[in-house]
């Protein structure tokens, strides 16, 4: 199938060239790649933790309603619901995408680390002057603690900046294991990968740190919250990595500004549900995060407007070519309301249950109702 090779050429040539990239740099430089920790762990521990975590998920809650909680038909519909909806395809998307990601992101954090050691100097002083003459003479994040204040806001945008770290790979396990149509899966994998290579782009096109680094005094009355203690620790790690006081010090440089990620992968989530998500909730709830971290970026200030405007021009360019590759319309027909499209009866997948292209549950043989429901009954009906 074309659009299939189209969407395996790009995220795999992606993923390769990062690698590719990631490995020289470090060669060069004569620094050892590491594998940076995350909240579960190193990535290649807390992916499939995550996956397993999403299976049981997935299957164990299900089995057991769809045995109206008789608890000796609970391993029969686990294996209905697995037949149904972990296909060999599904199998193959996780296993591409995890893998694509994982050495994308891992290359993209390597080669963030190598940022100071090509470009000692930032361009803050120019993102600065661009803030300022956008805002007619004044800082951005002083007008927002004014509207906003200093203490309970801090609070609040912290959260919801905070609350990004774990998002970042759970979006990724959500659209791989619960897309009702197998193409969803790939487009926010492509997406997600290119947001990272773009990122990477960005950074060494215009290095900078972010005014909280470079202009500490306009953000010293806010109250202490978790950002401050990331944006200190981030902080110190840079600055261990630029003058180790031990050779065998591993820090990771983590300091970068233009462009912003938060901002670029957000709006990725908001684009990619807003053209396959039925259930108006979940849009809306993605709009509205990708609104409340952007305001957050300028608010702690980890990002100039450039720097968020850079983001947002990211995603977009990352949602189209993952469009383009797998063969997506930019409109709204690609959200699933019925469950029934052609695509997936190709593929035999996913038509099991709720998802991130679904808000009503509907299945290929009637509405709320899947393959895996018409086998459960049919079997009762021989038992």
């Amino acid at each position: 199938m074309v659009v299939q090779r189209r969407a395996w050429g790009l995220l795999v040539g992606i993923t390769a060239t990062m690698g590719i990239v990631a490995v020289t740099v470090s060669l060069l430089l004569d620094l050892r790649m590491v594998d940076p920790e995350g909240f579960l762990g190193p990535a290649w521990v807390r992916l499939p933790a995550m996956v397993l975590g999403a299976f049981l998920l997935d299957v164990v809650p299900r089995s057991v309603w769809r045995a109206r909680w008789r608890f000796g038909s609970v391993l029969q519909e686990a294996r209905i619901l697995v037949r149904d909806h972990w296909t060999r395809e599904r199998l193959v998307l996780l296993t591409v995408g995890l893998t694509c990601f994982y050495i994308t992101y891992v290359s993209y954090r390597n080669l963030k680390n190598y940022l100071p050691d090509f470009y000692p100097r930032t361009q803050d002083s120019l993102l600065h002057r661009i803030d300022r003459w956008l805002f007619l003479g004044n800082e951005p994040a002083t007008i927002l603690h004014a509207v906003f204040g200093e203490g309970w806001a801090a609070h609040f945008f912290a959260f919801v900046y905070l609350l990004y770290l774990p998002l970042a790979p759970l979006s990724l396990v959500v659209w791989l294991v619960w897309s009702r149509r197998i193409e969803h899966g790939y487009w926010y994998a492509t997406a997600n990968c290119l947001t990272w290579t773009l990122g990477t782009v960005s950074y060494y096109l215009i290095p900078s740190l972010g005014p909280a680094f470079q202009y500490v005094w306009l953000y010293e009355e806010l109250d202490v919250t978790g950002v401050t203690t990331l944006q200190q620790s981030l902080w110190d790690q840079r600055q261990d990595h630029r003058f180790p006081l031990s050779p065998f010090s591993e820090s990771i440089q983590s300091v970068a500004g233009f462009a912003s990620l938060h901002v670029a992968l957000t709006l990725v989530i908001a684009l990619i549900a807003h053209f396959t998500v039925s259930s108006a909730l979940v849009r809306y709830a993605a709009w509205t995060f990708f609104a409340l971290t952007t305001v957050s970026t300028l608010y702690f200030g980890w990002h100039y407007v450039a720097d968020d405007i850079g983001g947002a021009v990211i995603a977009v360019a990352a949602v189209w070519l993952g469009a383009w590759a797998t063969g997506q319309k930019l409109d709204r027909s690609g959200r699933d309301r019925t469950g029934d499209r052609a695509g997936d009866r190709g593929q035999g997948a996913g038509r099991s249950g709720g998802g991130p292209d679904d808000g009503a549950g509907g299945g290929a043989t009637g509405p709320g109702r899947s393959t895996g429901d018409a086998e459960r009954d049919h079997l009762r009906a021989t038992a």
